[in-house]
């Protein structure tokens, strides 16, 4: 016991005294330790007294396979798990956007053959909208030309220049026939044609030019309308005048006739045909009227502004200062201004006749006779046809005459008769 302790102070002893020696016995112990702490930097596994030491980017590599390992196994381990219930809702989803695209189509087909339907009924309607505006307009250019074809008869009027509006047609008088508006199916049918910024609406331009048809249809009833007015006014006021001079009219008028063919008026006639026929009646009665009073002498016979210096019954005799009957009418005027007959007729007698001097008679038939006296020439000649209105001679004083004047007379089954009440007659159907 004794020798243990002994010895342990003599190797402290000698360390002591060997201090190099000392630090040549704790060297190795000293790189050991240091072995070890560059080993702490690193992993080590160890097995059954053996050692693998890894490093540190080696250590997490393999770590991250195994953890990537693992989960992969854990997916496929629960998609085999779970493989079926995935593709029966993967096809159950397949089966519904199917059924949901089909019905789409379905529905887009629906859609495409109703539009194109509606098209369809569209397109006919319109096409029955144009072909009815297409018959009206064609049916109211025929009603235009059977206006345009409808003139006044024969004007019989006073002597005085006529004016524009007395020698315009019964069309014209009655205002101005429309024209219907010109249609072109093509056009109407293709609104891709017609020129940019002009409406597309088919519909609406239809309607507007059904309307302007309306409006030309209006235009020309309110036209024949006035025409039968003026036609049948007439009519009564020649009537009325014919009436008032005692005349009666012919049954048949001259140089007229043909094949009879009634009127044939259908029940479902429209408005504007028996207007037609109202107004061609009318006329008809006019123009008898007119014809009737071709032979009558109603009108003045000079021009311009009337001077009457002498009337019709008893006055003083210019010559012999004393009560005399006058057979006429004197109109003043200068020497060689014209003078017409005022109405148709053949001339009787032209020369000279006592005091009547340079005098022209004409007979106008029906009893009716025509005076024209102290004439400076005669420009007709015995059995020449007169016109209304026609120049006979030109005025003068021949004959007793107190100076230049007409002296005009108007004899009725050779009696004479005061021309003013045929005069003022005329006066009354012509306006002046």
């Amino acid at each position: 016991m004794s020798q243990w302790p002994a010895s342990q102070s003599q190797k402290a002893a000698r360390s002591q005294h060997h201090p190099r020696e000392a630090a040549h016995r704790a060297g190795p112990h000293r790189h050991a330790a240091a072995h070890a702490t560059r080993r702490s930097n690193g992993y080590t596994i160890g097995h059954a007294g053996r050692q693998i030491r890894f490093g540190p980017v080696v250590f997490w590599v393999a770590v991250g396979t195994v953890v990537i390992m693992a989960g992969w196994s854990i997916v496929t381990a629960t998609y085999f798990a779970f493989r079926d219930d995935v593709l029966k809702d993967l096809i159950a989803r397949q089966t519904a956007q199917q059924y949901a695209y089909e019905d789409r189509i379905a529905e887009l087909r629906t859609q495409i053959d109703r539009t194109t339907s509606r098209q369809l009924l569209d397109q006919e309607q319109f096409e029955q909208k144009l072909d009815d505006l297409l018959r009206r307009q064609a049916q109211l250019e025929q009603r235009a030309s059977a206006l345009n074809g409808i003139t006044d008869p024969l004007t019989t009027g006073s002597l005085k220049a006529p004016s524009r509006a007395s020698g315009a047609t019964g069309a014209t008088a009655a205002g101005p026939t429309d024209q219907p508006l010109r249609l072109d199916r093509g056009t109407m049918l293709e609104p891709e044609r017609a020129p940019a910024g002009r409406s597309t609406d088919l519909g609406g331009r239809l309607a507007r030019i059904g309307a302007a048809l309306d409006t030309i249809e209006r235009r020309q009833s309110a036209a024949l309308a006035q025409m039968a007015e003026r036609y049948e006014g007439k009519a009564r006021k020649v009537r009325g005048v014919l009436a008032d001079l005692g005349l009666k009219l012919a049954q048949s008028a001259p140089a007229s006739g043909g094949p009879f063919v009634p009127i044939r008026i259908t029940n479902d006639a429209q408005g504007f045909e028996r207007a037609l026929a109202r107004v061609s009646l009318a006329r008809s009665e006019a123009q008898k009227l007119d014809t009737a009073l071709i032979n009558v002498p109603v009108r003045v016979p000079v021009t311009g502004d009337i001077d009457l210096t002498s009337t019709f019954g008893v006055r003083v005799d210019p010559f012999l200062h004393i009560p005399a009957m006058h057979t006429g009418l004197d109109f003043r005027g200068e020497i060689g201004e014209p003078v017409h007959a005022t109405a148709a007729g053949t001339v009787d007698s032209a020369g000279w006749s006592g005091g009547y001097g340079r005098m022209v008679e004409i007979d106008h038939g029906n009893g009716f006779a025509t005076r024209y006296g102290h004439l400076s020439e005669i420009d007709v000649v015995v059995g020449q046809k007169i016109r209304i209105g026609q120049v006979i001679g030109k005025l003068g004083s021949t004959g007793r005459s107190t100076g230049p004047h007409l002296h005009y007379e108007t004899r009725v089954d050779g009696e004479a008769v005061n021309p003013e009440k045929f005069l003022n007659a005329g006066t009354k159907l012509f306006g002046g």
